[in-house]
């Protein structure tokens, strides 16, 4: 099968096109034919080598962590899907590889694909939707009434994470420039901050939750939004102990992600706030919650741009560009 191909980690380097072997389907897989697949900054950082000793790769190797498309045969111990099945997912870490041709996918990370979303609009959805529910619901446990400060707005993440904010009943402000203000608010944020001519730590207070996927001065100044008790969960890093631990990372690597969290961490008890990092986890069952939330219109996909599958390479570079409004998509058929 058709496949790009990382040969070595190196900064902005091309994938390359080429053939490898199509996956092998374990007793607990679904084998997928790719008919989309989305772009995310976790691949542009997987290229670069900035989390090469943190996750399982050794090139060469194929990147890519959403997919959408059609189940063309099922393992002997798959239940849930069958041939014909329009899916989407997100590949746990260790099995990605969606800019390929056919994926084999462990089906507790499969959901059928929402039935009112193109199969472009589909595989927009996975990564980001999953990272915002893991953080918005499972670690900061949002709950209405209270006020999330959500980065980037207009990013894959933000423009997910916006309305799943308001659907759980907060009051939600972003960072977003001015020219992406009217799509921000469009999707639910009650104030939009325009990064670019405002300080947000200086307008903003009293909030209980902040999601940071920006730089390290951003992560800092959000702490001074915060409130006794507050949250602030960092999805750009850095990593902490816990997600060492939950990677599995001998004792020396712990103690590097100690030493990279130790200022923020630090700066976070004084002022009563809990830092977390969150490095979003693959989910079947999560996943088929939201398919419920966008057929019931609750939360829509904002695609920015659609490429072509062979120029793969000309996609990354938007992507590094950090220009887009929500996701860039990759188109196979």
């Amino acid at each position: 099968m058709k496949a790009f191909i990382l040969d070595r980690y190196a900064k902005k380097s091309a994938l390359r096109l080429g053939d490898v072997p199509q996956p092998a389907v374990k007793d607990d897989d679904v084998l997928v034919e790719i008919h989309a697949a989305g772009l995310n900054q976790l691949d542009s950082k997987l290229r670069d080598g900035e989390f090469k000793l943190i996750l399982p790769y050794r090139p060469p190797l194929v990147l890519g962590h959403d997919v959408a498309g059609v189940v063309v045969r099922v393992g002997r111990n798959v239940r849930r899907f069958k041939a014909g099945d329009e899916i989407y997912a997100r590949p746990r870490d260790g099995r990605i590889g969606a800019f390929a041709e056919f994926i084999a996918i462990n089906e507790a990370d499969v959901a059928l694909k929402p039935n009112n979303l193109t199969m472009k609009e589909a595989a927009s959805i996975p990564l980001v939707g999953l990272t915002a529910w893991q953080v918005l619901v499972d670690r900061a446990k949002l709950k209405k009434g209270q006020k999330v400060l959500i980065h980037a707005g207009s990013g894959g993440v933000g423009t997910f994470a916006i309305q799943l904010a308001k659907h759980l009943g907060a009051t939600v402000a972003t960072t977003a420039s001015a020219a992406n203000a009217d799509l921000v608010e469009s999707l639910g944020a009650d104030v939009a901050i325009d990064y670019r001519t405002q300080d947000f730590e200086k307008v903003l207070s009293g909030y209980d939750v902040a999601l940071n996927s920006l730089d390290a001065k951003t992560l800092e100044k959000s702490l001074n939004v915060l409130k006794p008790g507050g949250k602030l969960i960092s999805i750009s890093g850095p990593p902490d102990p816990a997600f060492g631990r939950e990677q599995g990372l001998n004792w020396f690597l712990r103690q590097v992600l100690r030493l990279l969290s130790f200022g923020i961490k630090r700066k976070a008890r004084a002022r009563r706030v809990d830092y977390s990092f969150l490095f979003m986890r693959a989910n079947g069952d999560q996943l088929s919650q939201i398919t419920s939330l966008i057929e019931a219109g609750v939360i829509r996909p904002v695609v920015d741009r659609v490429f072509p599958f062979e120029t793969i390479n000309d996609a990354l570079v938007y992507v590094d560009s950090a220009r887009a409004k929500g996701k860039v998509v990759l188109t196979l058929k």
